[in-house]
């Protein structure tokens, strides 16, 4: 499924036009694409977690050569499937389909209340790294008895 055919699903869902659902979904991936630049990780629960990464320098290989080759530190997104949308891979159904809500008659609208200023979220912490476990001891291998050859003459 592409764009297109995501928001005309879209607007069928939610019974509104092609063309606005389409300007929702670039205006929901440009704000994920921004936040996520600033450094701000992106969480939709239960579906996807967006975070930009920093990575180290590193020394590779060239694969033709075999001469050893610096890349240098760079940042990069990481995307995450959460456990909802992974169970409803493995389950092979699809979501349940809300019903869609018909929009209500218009109403006198209230006067808007300020904001209060956006909470920064704290800085997303590192797990220690999980030990190892000590390899399993094997029994030693049976050598087969070797073969005497005939001597050719």
């Amino acid at each position: 499924m592409n764009k297109r055919e995501l928001a005309a699903e879209l607007a069928e869902r939610l019974e509104i036009d092609k063309k606005q659902s389409l300007a929702f979904i670039d205006e929901l991936l440009s704000t994920i694409t921004d936040t996520v630049a600033g450094g701000e990780p992106v969480i939709l629960s239960g579906f996807a977690k967006f975070v930009r990464v920093q990575r180290g320098p590193r020394l590779a290989r060239n694969p033709q050569t075999g001469a050893t080759v610096k890349v240098p530190a760079k940042k990069a997104a990481r995307i995450t499937a959460l456990k909802g949308f992974k169970d409803a891979v493995i389950a092979g159904k699809p979501a349940k389909k809300a019903p869609a809500k018909k929009a209500a008659p218009a109403k006198k609208a209230a006067p808007a209340k300020k904001a209060a200023p956006a909470k920064k979220a704290a800085p997303v912490k590192k797990a220690a790294p999980a030990k190892k476990a000590a390899p399993a001891k094997k029994a030693p291998a049976k050598k087969a008895p070797a073969k005497k050859a005939a001597a050719k003459r």
